[in-house]
């Protein structure tokens, strides 16, 4: 009876911790999301930057691409409480490329971009390296609608 016991309390132990991890969760994911999208950001703003133009058929550039929409799309119907720690993360993704005086044109253009249906990227990104051309077609209009966005988003961080 005492084993039961224990296990018993164990388990609700167990149960309240993981609650906890569960809510002081929401918060750091809001923050590592926004770390996420600060960093990829700031990669593709270099190779635009260092290159002149993003080059679809690196996939470092569409993998950076994938997560600036991952964290576009996190801020759909997000609380003030989430956008908040989703903007100290992108702040600090971003090595401060993002900062308080271009932070609201940032969020601006993240928001345009998660207009667009992100599958009309995803997709055929995913379709061109799938058949191993990797020739991710720039003329497809969804795809350049993305681009045309994301341009739109960097140029407010020069």
């Amino acid at each position: 009876m005492k084993l039961l016991k224990r296990i018993a309390a164990a388990f609700v132990a167990i149960s309240l911790l993981s609650s906890c991890s569960i809510l002081s969760g929401l918060t750091q994911s809001a923050t590592q999301t926004g770390n996420t999208t600060g960093s990829a950001l700031a990669a593709i703003f270099n190779v635009l930057k260092t290159n002149g133009n993003i080059d679809l058929s690196d996939l470092m550039n569409v993998i950076n691409i994938g997560k600036i929409l991952t964290g576009a799309n996190s801020l759909t119907n997000a609380s003030q409480d989430y956008t908040n720690e989703f903007i100290t993360g992108l702040m600090n993704g971003s090595g401060n490329l993002v900062n308080s005086s271009n932070v609201a044109a940032v969020l601006g253009g993240l928001q345009a971009l998660n207009n667009i249906d992100q599958s009309v990227f995803t997709g055929p990104s995913a379709k061109a390296y799938a058949n191993g051309s990797r020739a991710v077609p720039t003329t497809d209009e969804g795809v350049a609608a993305t681009m045309g966005a994301l341009n739109s988003l960097l140029n407010v961080l020069k």
